[in-house]
């Protein structure tokens, strides 16, 4: 009697059209971005000649970042929008990783300098001008940079784009920190405390290394194929779900993330006597389940297995023609259960 038969069926999600058009428009918003980001520094630009303010110069530095982070991203996002090659079998996606990592360091360097600022302008104050006109200038700047940040990272989200999502983050970033700055001089305009100006700018200084740090970090992970335990956790409950009769197990599942595409990989034990037309329809079920949640931009390459008789007793095919066990407790599939490369069995533990 046979009990195990093998076969690796990869399954494309990615609709390679689809996909470009998101990549396309990724570009777009991120041309827009960029656009954007040169006008409101020439607006802050014009806020801190009329007052002379550190906290605004703060804003303006950061603007710069703005700038400079708004173009990497165009162009990592014109590098990922092109369709794989023989060179680069996964695509391009993976620059995206690296246009957030320079965006994360240009950020935590500005905060640095903005430290720096802040502390020379205690140590020699400057006079402060015209702030009723700062104030309007600046505030402005920070409405339409919460704007754009939200649309920017929802977009990025919504279509798989870290560097859109780094944007995104960091224009709200730069709105928390305005925000504070015109706190900080609506402040000095009633008080006529000249140094409060280089105090608020320190206080936001930190924020800003902060924001830098999380981009950093996350363009780390990806760079690093990180686990990312969210995504995990929703697939597997998605697979929990509408759990077949013959999808007796599933382990060695990884998630890999190029840019706007997402790449899953596993195992799938099914009862050993198929043929493997059936295993293919049992895996394109599952392929089906998966791009009802995701989308087009998902490519899975799954390993079929045939079920050993260690399988009967967590297996619930009640019309099994060969059972040689009873079945006694159905394993729920968890991030490690599911993760590990190993056939389930009754000795393995959900909970783990």
């Amino acid at each position: 009697m046979c009990y195990q038969s093998t076969t690796a069926i990869f399954v494309s999600l990615n609709k390679q059209q689809p996909h470009l058009q998101t990549a396309r428009y990724n570009l777009k918003v991120q041309q827009w971005i960029a656009a954007l980001s040169v006008i409101l520094f020439l607006i802050k630009c014009l806020a801190y000649w009329l007052t002379h303010s550190v906290a605004v110069l703060t804003d303006a530095m950061e603007s710069i970042v703005n700038v400079v982070a708004g173009f990497i991203g165009v162009y990592s996002l014109y590098v990922s929008a092109k369709p794989r090659d023989q060179d680069h079998p996964y695509g391009h996606g993976k620059v995206e990783f690296i246009s957030a990592a320079i965006e994360g360091t240009l950020i935590t360097v500005a905060g640095f300098i903005i430290i720096y600022e802040a502390v020379n302008n205690l140590v020699h104050p400057k006079q402060i001008h015209q702030l009723d006109y700062g104030i309007i200038l600046v505030a402005i700047t920070g409405v339409v940079n919460f704007i754009a940040g939200v649309f920017c990272e929802r977009t990025g989200k919504k279509n798989n784009s870290l560097a859109l999502v780094a944007s995104g983050k960091h224009l709200q970033s730069d709105t928390v920190s305005t925000i504070g700055i015109v706190a900080g001089l609506i402040l000095i305009y009633f008080t006529n405390i000249d140094w409060i100006d280089g105090v608020v700018a320190i206080l936001f200084s930190f924020y800003i290394i902060y924001t830098g740090y999380k981009i950093l970090r996350s363009s780390v992970a990806g760079i690093m194929d990180e686990a990312d335990d969210a995504l995990l956790e929703k697939m597997v409950a998605t697979l929990n779900s509408a759990r077949g009769p013959n999808w007796i197990d599933l382990h060695n599942l990884r998630i890999i993330k190029y840019g706007g595409t997402i790449h899953i990989d596993c195992h799938m034990t099914v009862p050993w006597y198929l043929n493997v037309n059936e295993a293919h329809a049992e895996i394109d079920r599952l392929s089906e389940l998966v791009q009802k949640e995701y989308g087009d931009s998902v490519e899975m390459f799954i390993h079929s297995d045939g079920c050993l008789p260690a399988s009967c007793p967590i297996c619930s095919k009640a019309d099994c023609p060969v059972r040689q066990h009873e079945y006694l407790k159905k394993i729920e599939w968890t991030i490690l259960n599911i993760s590990n490369n190993r056939k389930h069995d009754i000795s393995t533990d959900a909970t783990r």
